[in-house]
């Protein structure tokens, strides 16, 4: 077993790279563009985001459970198969690993290539109000935590040693859907803060926040209810 001090190592050190990879691979499309070079795009900042949650959550899963998302930590206590204390050290844990790697990032790369991007801080495209936002993140926290516990959390998952691939998958399916409206945080708190901070980019935040949160609880509520009837928190 591992201790809680290992646990919180493994949520900031997967929330890091997570986000170093995530937010990165925004500000590498910017810089190609910059340089009159073919940018990967969209489905390259979708690619990269879902194999860097994959691989982080196959990694971490059996020390912490690798949730790297406060929608999935809150998801797993409203629930009650995580303690309060827990879950608000691994909210800690996310929110300091995101807040590493953003400022890691703006101390490698150029300012003015990630600057006019907020570091890829997420916010509304100019014809999408706030409740259509909240909504959409509620959606697309609904469907990763879903996943979560229906192939990590879930012990008769149907590939549970590779069940953060699963998850990875969904991420990037939700930054394809997502981004055009809301952009790339794929419904992950911790990711939208991290970038924010650094880039003093702090429009509708309050919209990554509420939403994932939201969408995190009812998914969680639903698959503890339908399918975990037999498996009682311990």
């Amino acid at each position: 077993m591992y201790g809680l001090v290992q646990k919180l190592a493994a949520e900031f050190i997967g929330t890091f790279s997570v986000v170093f990879v995530a937010a990165g691979a925004i500000c590498a499309d910017r810089y190609l563009q910059l340089q009159n070079q073919p940018s990967f795009g969209l489905v390259g900042i979708a690619l990269a985001y879902g194999l860097a949650t994959a691989i982080m959550v196959v990694a971490f899963a059996h020390v912490s459970g690798g949730h790297l998302n406060p929608a999935v930590t809150i998801a797993l206590w409203v629930t009650r198969r995580l303690g309060t204390l827990q879950s608000l050290f691994y909210c800690v844990a996310q929110l300091l690993g995101s807040l590493a790697a953003a400022y890691l990032l703006a101390a490698i790369i150029p300012e003015q290539v990630w600057r006019p991007l907020g570091m890829g801080t997420p916010d509304l495209a100019t014809d999408f109000t706030r409740l259509h936002a909240m909504v959409l993140e509620g959606i697309l926290a609904f469907l990763v935590v879903l996943a979560y516990f229906a192939t990590v959390l879930d012990d008769r998952g149907a590939f549970a040693k590779v069940a953060g691939f699963a998850v990875g998958l969904m991420v990037m399916a939700d930054v394809l859907l997502g981004a055009p409206f809301v952009g790339a945080s794929a419904a992950n708190p911790a990711r939208s803060f991290g970038t924010a901070l650094v880039s003093r980019h702090w429009q509708n935040q309050g919209v990554f926040w509420v939403g994932p949160l939201f969408g995190g609880v009812i998914a969680g509520v639903v698959y503890d209810r339908l399918f975990l009837g037999d498996q009682p928190p311990s």
